[in-house]
């Protein structure tokens, strides 16, 4: 048998395909190395940002990246920043995946958080058994706001993106107003009053080494929702029916699948994973709630973490720690005096450089299916 010429020419009978185009086929499809790209092209604008403004990229990026992996407490302190969005990141991710944009990650954070606040300083339970309840009903709190969109989604067909645009907005204001109640408001503050100290999840067995770091087991509860995540999409009848709903609906509908209940229940199950991680947050990190003036922003991060993760939960993980480590990293550029906004423009240029190779890459395959005769 004649093998194709190395040259990219194809061998006599026309059957083999050209390397080159194999070469390029395996590249388009590859997530993560377009991804990778793409955190290049990133930090390639912020250092030609930062040459604009007068400042040294290396001393910049040195800076940056020293203040995340320079010591043991550091990269906690990364690890405790990216954290809740994490969380966030997955609780779009599972959204995408079956078909959903939820926009309400942040909603559904803060009423995570709420619930927590709420059964930490008014539920006294013993120490350990009441943290975990705290965090078992903050979850529940974040997926009740979530399935709200969804029931609203599958039975009124009114869009997710509104309803959970609004529900941001409503539970951000419950959320002060709350925290200004007699009962949860903390003397001449405009805090609530402290979680309760049963009610922690951090521990102090590492203060010599880390010093102030809290490090919590909801960093644990992370990974485990990562893995749960990828388990149910991937091995489960559940996930199998969820995507199935995602990637057509009537074809679903027409297969016996219940579209309904799966797009609540997907909405409800996006919702329990950033209210996890306002619950974790608040009684692992902040140990109160503040009377806010703007949205904290998690669940919008989250929505970078999960494009920057290629809607995957295990990229999730990644995505969020490298998130969450530029955060950290980004507030010691103030050190030389760079702007620590340099860390949102970076992670902008990102975003957008993902988007566009992912256009790129469905229109490499459109011409090529319309050139080979195949379905578009």
């Amino acid at each position: 048998m004649r093998q194709a010429d190395v040259s990219g020419a194809p061998a006599a009978g026309g059957g083999a395909p050209k390397p080159l185009r194999v070469r390029l086929t395996r590249i388009l499809n590859d997530t993560f190395l377009y991804t990778l790209l793409s955190v290049l092209i990133g930090l390639l604008a912020g250092a030609v940002i930062l040459l604009i403004t007068g400042f040294n990229p290396i001393e910049a990026y040195g800076t940056l990246f020293g203040g995340v992996l320079g010591t043991g407490k550091t990269r906690m302190y990364a690890v405790q920043y990216a954290t809740p969005i994490i969380f966030t990141g997955l609780s779009v991710t599972f959204a995408f995946k079956t078909g959903l944009f939820n926009i309400g990650a942040e909603g559904q954070y803060i009423m995570g958080g709420l619930a927590a606040l709420v059964v930490s300083v008014a539920l006294p339970m013993p120490a350990g058994l009441h943290g975990a309840v705290a965090v078992f009903l903050g979850g529940l709190a974040g997926a009740a706001w979530g399935a709200i969109a969804g029931l609203l989604k599958a039975y009124k067909g009114i869009h997710e993106v509104i309803v959970t645009i609004m529900l941001n907005w409503i539970a951000f204001y419950f959320s002060n107003f709350v925290v200004m109640t007699p009962a949860f408001k903390k003397p001449n503050s405009t805090a609530s009053v402290d979680v309760s100290e049963t009610a922690h999840i951090y521990t102090d067995a590492f203060k010599e080494s880390l010093g102030s770091v809290r490090v919590h087991w909801g960093m644990l509860l992370a990974l485990a929702a990562v893995a749960f995540c990828w388990i149910v999409l991937n091995k489960t009848t559940l996930g199998f029916r969820l995507r199935a709903v995602g990637f057509n609906r009537n074809a679903a509908e027409y297969g016996g699948i219940d579209v309904g209940r799966s797009i609540a229940l997907s909405m409800g199950i996006s919702g329990l994973l950033a209210g996890l991680g306002g619950a974790v947050q608040v009684l692992g990190v902040v140990g109160r709630i503040t009377q806010l003036a703007a949205q904290e922003g998690y669940g919008f991060d989250g929505i970078s973490v999960s494009m920057i993760g290629g809607i995957n939960p295990i990229g999730a993980l990644f995505a969020g720690l490298f998130y969450g480590g530029m955060k950290y990293g980004g507030s010691k550029l103030n050190i030389i005096g760079a702007p620590s906004e340099l860390v949102g423009v970076i992670v902008g240029v990102i975003i957008y450089s993902i988007a566009i190779m992912g256009a790129f890459r469905a229109l490499v395959h459109f011409f090529r299916a319309k050139k080979e005769g195949r379905p578009l």
